[in-house]
C-alpha cells in the first residue's frame, strides 16, 4: 500500500497584502488591531473595487465588536461583527455613483445607501441583490 499525499490548508495569523487599504482602517475603535478580523475574500473584493473606481475609499466603519455595534445602534445581526461589511464615506452624488458602480462590477450585491455613506457587505446569510436606504 502506498501513501497518498494530502494537501492541507492552514489559516495563519499572517494577513494578505492589500494594495489600497491598511487593516487599521477597519478596526473597531474599542479593540486595537481588530481590523485583522475582516474577511479576506471581502477585502479582496473591496480592494479590487477601489482599483476600478480610481478614487479613494474612506472607511467610516469596518469590523465592529458587539459592544461597539450596540453603541452605534447597529443591528444585532450586523455583517460588521463578522467582518463582512464596511461603510464608505461619500461626499457627493458623483462619488456615490463611481463607488457604487465599482462595487457592483466586482460582484457585491448588498448595499445600504445614505446621504453620507454607502454600506456594502458580502454576507451570504442574508438576502442577496438588495439595496436599502437609511
Amino acid at each position: 500500500m502506498t501513501a497518498k499525499a494530502v494537501s492541507v490548508s492552514v489559516k495563519t495569523n499572517v494577513k494578505m497584502s492589500l494594495k489600497y487599504f491598511k487593516y487599521e482602517e477597519f478596526a473597531s475603535p474599542d479593540v486595537p488591531h481588530s481590523g485583522n478580523y475582516m474577511d479576506d475574500d471581502f477585502l479582496t473584493m473591496l480592494d479590487n473595487a477601489r482599483e476600478l473606481a480610481g478614487i479613494p475609499f474612506k472607511i467610516n466603519s469596518g469590523y465592529r465588536t458587539i459592544e461597539h455595534n450596540d453603541k452605534v445602534g447597529g443591528k444585532q445581526n450586523s455583517s460588521h461583527i463578522v467582518g463582512k461589511a464596511v461603510d464608505i464615506s461619500i461626499r457627493n452624488s458623483r462619488e456615490r455613483w463611481i463607488i457604487l458602480d465599482a462595487l457592483m462590477q466586482v460582484g457585491f450585491n448588498r448595499f445600504g445607501l445614505a446621504n453620507t455613506f454607502i454600506h456594502v457587505d458580502s454576507d451570504q446569510e442574508k438576502s442577496q441583490n438588495v439595496i436599502w436606504t437609511y
